[in-house]
């Protein structure tokens, strides 16, 4: 298989399976670092999974984000939400167009390399609550990066109707260790286990049939 794609891995549970299903035709990663609250603990865990992989990492600061956009998910662990994973539990960490922002980055980097496609790990889980994770965005941003590129280059979200538990699953059988990945929105070192996204992450593990390998500072069971 050729290797013409880059993948954008934040570093969390969907774009390391990602990063693991598709490692034969990623030639290049790229990560970004907007200052959430879980930024560095997720950046970590993609600078492990390329080095595993023996895929380049390119790290691009969007520091702006964090400076002038307005999210809970940038205002510190306090401000992010406790309880499920739902829309009106979790619309305050709604960190505006950053997938937009991301993949505009992403595309310019793929064509800067000669690459043929952008890969991005959105999934069914989030359609509800990030307007830039739904497969409308989706379509709409893949038509715009490849209208906007020399080389036509394609937007691939393989992931986009599954569940994070059909991912889970997908990260199994591949063999995944999902102790190297994170996914609280409170960015402490170990999982908070009460905001929406460690609910999320147990559950999905759950129900893939995985041992939560996870450290959590409430180790409640579902």
């Amino acid at each position: 298989m050729t290797k013409d794609a880059l993948i954008v891995l934040s570093g969390g549970m969907d774009s390391v399976t990602m990063l693991h299903e598709y490692a034969d035709s990623i030639d290049l990663a790229v990560t970004f670092n907007y200052g959430s609250n879980h930024n560095m603990r997720e950046i970590e865990c993609a600078r492990y999974q390329c080095r595993l992989l023996g895929i380049e990492l390119i790290e691009i600061n969007l520091a702006f984000i964090g400076q002038y956009f307005h999210s809970s998910l940038l205002e510190g662990a306090a401000a992010v939400p406790e309880g499920d994973y739902d829309f009106d539990n979790m619309k305050s960490t709604v960190v505006p167009f950053r997938n937009g922002i991301m993949l505009a980055a992403a595309a310019g980097l793929a064509e800067s390399h000669g690459l043929k496609a952008v890969m991005i790990a959105n999934h069914s889980g989030d359609h509800a609550i990030y307007p830039d994770c739904r497969e409308k965005f989706i379509k709409a941003m893949g038509a715009a990066i490849e209208a906007g590129t020399y080389d036509s280059i394609e937007l691939r979200a393989p992931y986009t109707l599954l569940s994070k538990a059909e991912i889970a699953a997908r990260g199994k059988s591949l063999g995944v260790d999902y102790s190297h990945t994170y996914s609280c929105y409170k960015g402490g070192e170990q999982h908070c286990g009460r905001c929406g996204t460690c609910i999320e992450r147990r559950q999905a593990l759950a129900e893939a049939g995985i041992d939560d390998p996870t450290i959590y500072e409430e180790p409640e069971t579902i």
